[in-house]
């Protein structure tokens, strides 16, 4: 962790891509406090925000292919035994969180793996069960960038609010408070959108069934 921490003080392109590689796989690194960050310092100057959107999307990308060649390849006995082994809960793993990230692929289908992105505690894990299902990766790749990219997208523009009011030293604070804040609008705004896919696919069903 203090490598981790390390990067997390010198944040540039190469770091931004790096630590959200590892965040992508199953190494604890919160995105918000890596793009947030370094866009809050964009705002500032100091680099491009659009570039800290390209290199932390580009980052997820490679660690969520590490999780879907996992999932393809390894097979799901290997990944619950590493998930429940003391490696795997040194990266806060353990079976349960894989598989609801499963339950959640297999309840929303390959949508989930856009989603997912943006949902805390399967938005690393949510590539995995994408392998196990054999799902194509090209489409795979796309819905991850796009998932992915809405989800940096959205923690940039909360960095480059918070330059405009926030002072530097108060700034992790201020990230944890309105990345919450963020968390329980998301989640809502998947609730809606499932509900109201769902409810247009049951519609369809039962006009269909006549």
């Amino acid at each position: 962790m203090n490598f981790i921490t390390a990067l997390l003080s010198q944040l540039n392109y190469g770091t931004i891509f790096l630590l959200m590689l590892l965040e992508s796989t199953v190494i604890p690194v919160p995105s918000e406090l890596v793009v947030a960050p370094a866009a809050y310092h964009a705002a500032g100057g100091n680099l491009n925000m659009w570039l800290v959107i390209l290199f932390a999307t580009l980052g997820a990308d490679c660690g969520a292919t590490i999780n879907y060649l996992a999932g393809w390849y390894l097979g799901r006995p290997i990944i619950y035994k590493f998930a429940n082994s003391k490696w795997g809960h040194m990266c806060l793993l353990n079976q349960e969180k894989v598989e609801k990230s499963e339950k959640y692929f297999d309840d929303h289908g390959l949508v989930a793996t856009i989603t997912g992105r943006l949902l805390p505690g399967i938005r690393h894990l949510i590539s995995i069960p994408a392998g196990l299902a054999k799902m194509n990766y090209w489409k795979f790749l796309l819905y991850t960038t796009i998932g992915a990219g809405a989800w940096h997208s959205i923690l940039a523009l909360m960095g480059h609010y918070l330059h405009t009011f926030v002072p530097e030293d108060q700034l992790h604070d201020k990230i944890m408070e309105y990345g919450e804040y963020i968390k329980i609008g998301l989640i809502l705004l998947v609730i809606l959108a499932g509900t109201y896919f769902g409810i247009r696919w049951y519609i369809k069903k039962k006009g269909n069934s006549k």
